[in-house]
């Protein structure tokens, strides 16, 4: 029997990771398909090979004389930066004062919070866009920014890790003479790094993604931002999959970046939501 043991605790192990193996490979193609196909010659795009048969740069020269990518890329960059802190600020402030603080209709304003999270962005699409047309903020970063500077998800989420966080520990801040706002930037936030990294990139990849919003707001496509102008190599004559996916490839590379910069915290928040 303990000869066995070692055997029978193997073969679990190998099939998980085989089936993790398979399941990254099946996660990572749709990339390198992306990079391949940005490579590829014109003569090749609608092929199925898995390698092409000569790499060439003409999509990405096509796409960067087509659209203006670098101040794509910029108004991109810095709305996303600029969404991403705001709703990070905002959330924070929020969950905190939702679980230290016992207030009147403390709940209630929970709640209400909680279920602007379901409104339907078409909902308050029409307002928002009446408001920033009186203020004369159309075609700027302004507009882009200031309607997301709240979330409603970002606030859920930090209530969740605020509220699990020791109680005992911020007492002791508050005994030691520390008021909210100490307690707040040199307890809670050293100890939160990982959550917070967590959902910096989730709301930095909501930000990057966004279409429908600056397609609103925005007519001067030198203001606009990357993914409108991915939109424009699909047109009624026909799709140009190569300029594309080398626009795509392009608008990816940040994204990449700060996942890479961030992963430790991702990887630990993970580990911490598993343990708990």
């Amino acid at each position: 029997m303990t000869a066995d043991t070692p055997r029978r605790r193997t073969r679990p192990n190998v099939v998980g990771h085989a089936s993790l193996l398979a399941l990254s490979l099946l996660s990572v193609f749709p990339i390198y398909w992306m990079i391949a196909t940005s490579v590829r010659p014109t003569n090749e795009l609608l092929t199925s090979s898995l390698v092409p048969s000569a790499l060439t740069w003409e999509h990405y020269r096509y796409m960067w004389d087509a659209i203006p990518m670098d101040s794509m890329l910029v108004t991109t960059f810095l709305m996303s930066v600029a969404i991403t802190v705001t709703q990070l600020l905002t959330s924070l402030l929020a969950a905190y004062a939702f679980a230290r603080w016992s207030f009147p209709g403390g709940r209630i304003l929970f709640g209400l919070f909680a279920l602007t999270w379901l409104v339907p962005f078409q909902v308050t699409m029409i307002p928002n866009y009446v408001l920033l047309s009186n203020l004369r903020w159309l075609d700027t970063l302004w507009a882009l920014v200031v309607p997301q500077t709240a979330s409603a998800f970002a606030i859920l989420l930090l209530y969740q890790s605020v509220n699990a966080f020791p109680r005992d520990l911020l007492d002791a801040a508050r005994i030691d003479g520390a008021n909210s706002w100490s307690t707040l930037w040199r307890v809670l936030v050293p100890n939160l790094r990982a959550p917070l990294a967590t959902l910096a990139i989730l709301l930095f990849i909501s930000s990057w993604n966004e279409y429908f919003w600056p397609l609103l707001v925005t007519r001067d496509i030198e203001r606009s931002v990357v993914q409108i102008g991915l939109q424009m190599f699909l047109t009624s004559e026909g799709n140009l999959w190569g300029p594309m996916m080398a626009g795509a490839t392009v608008a990816s590379l940040p994204i990449l970046v700060l996942y890479i910069v961030l992963q430790r915290q991702v990887v630990e928040s993970f580990m911490k939501s598993g343990l708990r």
